[in-house]
Order: structure tokens, then sequence, then C-alpha cells
């Protein structure tokens, strides 16, 4: 089980309004069913329609991207830990932060047309569904860092096998 060094208590009556937002992604966390996929495809959406709003270069669209996955990253973790802490719960399912930071990773470096787009979404949900080693102990992580990292692995994973399609055809 994911995180076991954490204390589960009952749900809290009290929500940290910052914390619920950016973990739940803004409600995608929230919908039904399969939170965490729609956690993914809000990710891929939003990458999507700033590469064809914005038209950076494809450096700077892997730059960009990078930051976006670090900042969600580094902001994640400890509204996942308030999150968990709140919902009572070690890894809540509507905690979908994990999801976007990891799938702005597999993002980064690919070519920014749908094809690559869903490749990525694919290789990403099916990599933090699977959960290879080393993914698996990630997620056995204290709090925040746990629920964060093994998206964080499954995104790198993901990202590595793009590149390798990609090259390949």
């Amino acid at each position: 089980m994911a995180n076991s060094t954490i204390q589960i208590h009952p749900p809290s009556e009290k929500k940290t309004l910052w914390a619920w937002l950016v973990g739940t992604f803004f409600g995608a966390g929230l919908l039904k069913p399969g939170p965490g996929t729609y956690g993914s495809i809000s990710s891929v959406l939003l990458w999507y329609a700033a590469a064809h709003l914005l038209h950076p270069a494809p450096v700077a669209l892997a730059i960009g991207t990078t930051i976006a996955a670090i900042l969600a990253t580094l902001i994640g973790i400890p509204a996942a830990t308030i999150v968990a802490r709140e919902s009572g719960r070690e890894d809540p399912g509507h905690v979908v932060i994990d999801e976007v930071a990891g799938q702005l990773i597999a993002l980064i470096a690919i070519p920014a047309d749908w094809q690559h787009a869903a490749l990525s979404l694919l290789l990403f949900r099916l990599f933090d569904i699977l959960k290879p080693p080393p993914i698996r102990q990630l997620e056995r992580l204290h709090g925040g860092t746990g629920i964060m990292l093994d998206d964080v692995g499954a995104g790198l994973f993901a990202l590595a096998i793009a590149q390798l399609i990609h090259l390949r055809f």
C-alpha cells in the first residue's frame, strides 16, 4: 500500500482551499470514473492548446513543459500531503496533480501534434497503472512525496519510450 508511514485519521471537516484546488487540479480529480485519467487528459489538452495558440519553437515548448512539470511537482507535494491528511486517506484518488506532473513530463520533447500527444497519454497511463519497478517503490515514500514521485517516474518511463518510438519511425 502506498505511503505506509502516514498515520490515517478520520477525514477533516477543514479543507485547505489552495491545496484542494491544486491537488484535484481545479476539480478534475472529482470527476468519475477514473479521476487520474481526467487529470492526465487535462494536462494534454492544456499542453496542446498552449502549443497551438502560442506556436513556440520545439525547444521553447520543451523548456516550458519542463518548467510546468517541475512547478506542478514542487507545488503538488505539499498540496497532496495536505489533501491526503484532510481526506484521511494515504493516496486519495481525487488527488490528480501527480498525474498532471507525470503527464507533463511525458510530453517533454515530443512533437506538438495530436498523434504524439495521444501516444504520450497512452504510455503515461500504462506506466502509471502498471507501476513497473522502481516506480512502485517510489509510491512508498512519505506523504505527498510518494503520491507525486511514482507519477514522475511513470512520466519519465513514458517520455523515454515515446522518444524511442519517435526516433524509430
